[in-house]
Protein backbone atom coordinates (compact mmCIF):
# COMPACT_ATOMS: atom_id res chain seq x y z
CA UNK A 1 0.00 0.00 0.00
CA UNK A 2 1.12 3.43 -0.73
CA UNK A 3 0.61 6.97 1.12
CA UNK A 4 1.17 10.82 0.86
CA UNK A 5 1.63 12.21 -2.38
CA UNK A 6 2.75 9.44 -4.83
CA UNK A 7 -1.38 7.94 -4.52
CA UNK A 8 -3.29 8.43 -7.49
CA UNK A 9 -6.09 10.55 -7.26
CA UNK A 10 -8.55 8.39 -9.71
CA UNK A 11 -7.88 4.72 -10.12
CA UNK A 12 -9.82 3.85 -14.08
CA UNK A 13 -9.99 -0.04 -14.42
CA UNK A 14 -10.85 -2.05 -17.40
CA UNK A 15 -12.45 -5.29 -15.72
CA UNK A 16 -11.36 -8.06 -18.00
CA UNK A 17 -11.48 -11.63 -18.08
CA UNK A 18 -15.09 -12.70 -16.48
CA UNK A 19 -16.09 -14.73 -19.67
CA UNK A 20 -12.66 -16.19 -19.70
CA UNK A 21 -12.10 -16.98 -15.75
CA UNK A 22 -16.05 -18.58 -16.14
CA UNK A 23 -14.72 -20.75 -19.26
CA UNK A 24 -12.08 -22.18 -17.17
CA UNK A 25 -14.15 -23.57 -14.62
CA UNK A 26 -16.62 -24.77 -17.04
CA UNK A 27 -20.09 -22.12 -15.89
CA UNK A 28 -21.88 -19.87 -18.07
CA UNK A 29 -20.46 -16.09 -18.62
CA UNK A 30 -22.74 -14.80 -16.46
CA UNK A 31 -20.85 -16.52 -13.48
CA UNK A 32 -18.02 -14.61 -14.42
CA UNK A 33 -19.55 -11.41 -14.15
CA UNK A 34 -21.07 -12.50 -11.06
CA UNK A 35 -17.90 -13.44 -9.21
CA UNK A 36 -16.83 -10.35 -11.20
CA UNK A 37 -18.85 -8.40 -8.60
CA UNK A 38 -16.53 -9.16 -5.43
CA UNK A 39 -14.05 -7.84 -6.53
CA UNK A 40 -15.95 -4.41 -7.62
CA UNK A 41 -16.45 -4.61 -3.32
CA UNK A 42 -12.93 -5.19 -2.75
CA UNK A 43 -11.03 -2.31 -4.59
CA UNK A 44 -14.43 0.27 -3.55
CA UNK A 45 -12.52 -0.83 0.25
CA UNK A 46 -9.17 -0.61 -0.92
CA UNK A 47 -9.56 2.61 -2.65
CA UNK A 48 -10.89 3.91 0.69
CA UNK A 49 -8.13 2.59 2.59
CA UNK A 50 -5.71 4.20 0.54
CA UNK A 51 -7.35 7.46 0.23
CA UNK A 52 -7.76 7.27 -3.67
CA UNK A 53 -10.85 10.39 -4.21
CA UNK A 54 -12.31 8.70 -7.91
CA UNK A 55 -12.51 5.06 -9.26
CA UNK A 56 -13.87 4.34 -12.90
CA UNK A 57 -15.20 1.35 -13.74
CA UNK A 58 -15.41 -0.01 -17.47
CA UNK A 59 -18.65 -1.84 -17.05
CA UNK A 60 -20.07 -1.83 -19.94
CA UNK A 61 -19.34 -0.81 -23.35
CA UNK A 62 -21.10 0.67 -26.25
CA UNK A 63 -19.82 -1.99 -28.31
CA UNK A 64 -21.53 -4.78 -25.44
CA UNK A 65 -24.06 -4.27 -27.05
CA UNK A 66 -23.75 -6.50 -29.99
CA UNK A 67 -23.26 -9.47 -27.69
CA UNK A 68 -26.18 -12.16 -27.62
CA UNK A 69 -29.25 -10.90 -25.71
CA UNK A 70 -28.77 -13.32 -23.21
CA UNK A 71 -25.73 -12.19 -21.86
CA UNK A 72 -26.70 -8.46 -22.45
CA UNK A 73 -29.81 -8.97 -19.85
CA UNK A 74 -27.95 -11.14 -17.47
CA UNK A 75 -26.08 -8.08 -17.30
CA UNK A 76 -28.27 -5.72 -16.97
CA UNK A 77 -29.78 -7.78 -14.28
CA UNK A 78 -26.56 -7.91 -12.49
CA UNK A 79 -26.21 -4.28 -12.51
CA UNK A 80 -29.50 -3.96 -10.90
CA UNK A 81 -28.87 -6.61 -8.59
CA UNK A 82 -26.00 -4.78 -7.34
CA UNK A 83 -27.46 -1.23 -6.97
CA UNK A 84 -30.26 -2.81 -5.39
CA UNK A 85 -27.56 -4.57 -2.62
CA UNK A 86 -24.65 -2.53 -2.70
CA UNK A 87 -26.87 0.95 -1.94
CA UNK A 88 -27.04 0.54 1.75
CA UNK A 89 -22.66 -0.43 1.65
CA UNK A 90 -22.33 2.46 -0.38
CA UNK A 91 -23.95 5.03 2.05
CA UNK A 92 -22.51 3.10 4.79
CA UNK A 93 -18.82 3.55 3.10
CA UNK A 94 -19.60 7.35 2.35
CA UNK A 95 -19.67 6.34 -1.55
CA UNK A 96 -20.67 8.54 -4.16
CA UNK A 97 -21.82 6.49 -6.93
CA UNK A 98 -21.53 8.21 -10.53
CA UNK A 99 -22.37 7.01 -14.23
CA UNK A 100 -21.04 7.81 -17.49
CA UNK A 101 -22.13 6.90 -21.18
CA UNK A 102 -25.20 6.84 -22.91
CA UNK A 103 -27.52 6.19 -20.04
CA UNK A 104 -30.40 6.51 -22.02
CA UNK A 105 -29.80 3.12 -23.78
CA UNK A 106 -30.00 0.93 -20.80
CA UNK A 107 -32.99 -0.62 -20.22
CA UNK A 108 -35.54 1.78 -18.40
CA UNK A 109 -35.99 -0.65 -15.35
CA UNK A 110 -32.24 -0.41 -15.10
CA UNK A 111 -31.94 3.34 -15.75
CA UNK A 112 -34.49 4.02 -12.94
CA UNK A 113 -32.45 1.62 -10.51
CA UNK A 114 -29.26 3.76 -11.16
CA UNK A 115 -30.64 7.07 -11.15
CA UNK A 116 -32.48 6.33 -7.67
CA UNK A 117 -28.68 5.37 -6.23
CA UNK A 118 -27.17 8.25 -7.67
CA UNK A 119 -29.46 10.67 -5.84
CA UNK A 120 -29.09 8.42 -2.83
CA UNK A 121 -25.20 8.52 -2.32
CA UNK A 122 -25.26 12.07 -3.84
CA UNK A 123 -24.06 13.45 -0.53
CA UNK A 124 -21.27 11.46 -0.09
CA UNK A 125 -18.00 12.09 -0.19
CA UNK A 126 -14.96 10.01 1.08
CA UNK A 127 -14.78 7.87 -2.61
CA UNK A 128 -16.99 8.85 -5.92
CA UNK A 129 -17.35 5.58 -7.70
CA UNK A 130 -17.84 5.80 -11.52
CA UNK A 131 -19.46 3.30 -13.57
CA UNK A 132 -18.78 3.45 -17.16
CA UNK A 133 -21.85 2.60 -18.75
CA UNK A 134 -22.93 1.89 -22.44
CA UNK A 135 -19.62 3.94 -23.00
CA UNK A 136 -17.29 4.83 -25.76
CA UNK A 137 -14.49 6.98 -26.16
CA UNK A 138 -14.49 7.40 -29.73
CA UNK A 139 -18.53 8.53 -29.96
CA UNK A 140 -17.92 10.74 -26.59
CA UNK A 141 -14.88 12.78 -28.46
CA UNK A 142 -17.03 13.07 -31.65
CA UNK A 143 -19.96 14.32 -30.18
CA UNK A 144 -18.25 17.09 -27.93
CA UNK A 145 -16.82 17.97 -31.09
CA UNK A 146 -20.22 17.95 -32.41
CA UNK A 147 -21.07 20.26 -29.42
CA UNK A 148 -18.69 22.34 -30.02
CA UNK A 149 -19.15 23.26 -33.23
CA UNK A 150 -22.75 23.45 -33.39
CA UNK A 151 -21.71 26.78 -30.46
CA UNK A 152 -19.58 27.72 -32.89
CA UNK A 153 -21.54 28.37 -35.96
CA UNK A 154 -24.62 29.61 -33.72
CA UNK A 155 -21.85 32.50 -32.06
CA UNK A 156 -22.03 31.35 -28.81
CA UNK A 157 -18.07 30.77 -28.80
CA UNK A 158 -15.16 31.42 -30.79
CA UNK A 159 -13.38 28.70 -32.06
CA UNK A 160 -10.27 30.42 -31.87
CA UNK A 161 -10.76 30.12 -27.91
CA UNK A 162 -11.52 26.36 -27.72
CA UNK A 163 -8.86 24.67 -25.69
CA UNK A 164 -8.36 21.35 -23.84
CA UNK A 165 -10.25 22.57 -20.83
CA UNK A 166 -13.45 23.33 -22.64
CA UNK A 167 -12.73 20.68 -24.95
CA UNK A 168 -13.13 18.30 -21.45
CA UNK A 169 -15.71 20.29 -20.49
CA UNK A 170 -18.22 18.65 -23.18
CA UNK A 171 -17.27 15.27 -22.10
CA UNK A 172 -19.13 12.77 -20.04
CA UNK A 173 -16.16 13.28 -17.44
CA UNK A 174 -16.75 16.94 -17.13
CA UNK A 175 -15.99 18.11 -13.78
CA UNK A 176 -14.15 14.93 -12.76
CA UNK A 177 -10.41 14.38 -12.82
CA UNK A 178 -8.21 12.63 -15.24
CA UNK A 179 -7.24 9.19 -13.97
CA UNK A 180 -3.50 8.94 -13.24
CA UNK A 181 -3.38 4.97 -13.05
CA UNK A 182 -5.09 3.00 -15.48
CA UNK A 183 -5.31 -0.63 -14.60
CA UNK A 184 -6.31 -3.73 -17.17
CA UNK A 185 -6.56 -7.10 -15.95
CA UNK A 186 -6.64 -10.09 -18.04
CA UNK A 187 -3.54 -9.77 -19.18
CA UNK A 188 -4.21 -7.92 -22.69
CA UNK A 189 -2.38 -4.94 -24.03
CA UNK A 190 -4.98 -2.98 -25.02
CA UNK A 191 -7.30 -0.05 -23.90
CA UNK A 192 -10.53 -1.07 -25.82
CA UNK A 193 -11.90 2.65 -26.56
CA UNK A 194 -12.06 3.93 -23.08
CA UNK A 195 -11.25 7.20 -21.77
CA UNK A 196 -9.07 7.53 -24.91
CA UNK A 197 -8.71 11.70 -24.20
CA UNK A 198 -8.57 11.50 -20.49
CA UNK A 199 -5.62 8.84 -19.77
CA UNK A 200 -3.35 10.72 -22.30
CA UNK A 201 -0.70 10.68 -19.84
CA UNK A 202 -2.35 8.15 -17.15
CA UNK A 203 0.15 5.57 -15.82
CA UNK A 204 -0.95 2.05 -17.62
CA UNK A 205 -0.31 -0.99 -15.09
CA UNK A 206 -1.13 -4.48 -17.09
CA UNK A 207 -2.18 -6.98 -14.44
CA UNK A 208 -2.38 -11.03 -16.34
CA UNK A 209 -5.09 -12.43 -13.37
CA UNK A 210 -8.73 -12.24 -15.01
CA UNK A 211 -10.91 -9.54 -13.55
CA UNK A 212 -12.95 -12.28 -10.99
CA UNK A 213 -9.47 -13.07 -9.16
CA UNK A 214 -8.32 -9.43 -8.58
CA UNK A 215 -8.39 -8.20 -5.01
CA UNK A 216 -7.12 -5.44 -2.73
CA UNK A 217 -4.06 -7.05 -2.63
CA UNK A 218 -3.73 -6.74 -6.55
CA UNK A 219 -5.26 -2.95 -6.49
CA UNK A 220 -2.57 -2.24 -3.64
CA UNK A 221 0.35 -3.80 -5.92
CA UNK A 222 -0.76 -1.43 -9.05
CA UNK A 223 -0.87 1.81 -6.77
CA UNK A 224 2.79 1.31 -5.43
CA UNK A 225 3.97 0.53 -9.12
CA UNK A 226 2.45 3.68 -10.04
CA UNK A 227 4.02 5.41 -6.58
CA UNK A 228 7.85 4.08 -8.18
CA UNK A 229 6.96 5.43 -11.61
CA UNK A 230 8.36 9.41 -12.20
CA UNK A 231 5.39 11.55 -14.28
CA UNK A 232 7.06 14.03 -16.28
CA UNK A 233 4.17 14.96 -18.83
CA UNK A 234 5.75 14.91 -21.66
CA UNK A 235 8.41 16.55 -20.21
CA UNK A 236 12.26 15.11 -18.91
Amino acid sequence: MTEGKSMPRHIAIIMDGNGRWAKERGLPRRAGHRAGAESVRECVEACKEMGVEYMTLYAFSSENWSRPLAEITALMALLERFLEEKAEELMRQDVKLAAIGHLERLPKRTRAKLEKAIQRTSGNKSLTLVLALSYGSREEIVEAARALATDAVAGKIDPAKIDNAMFASRLFTAGIPDPDLLIRTSGELRVSNFLLWQISYSEIVIVKKFWPDFRQADLFEAAQEYSRRHRRFGGL
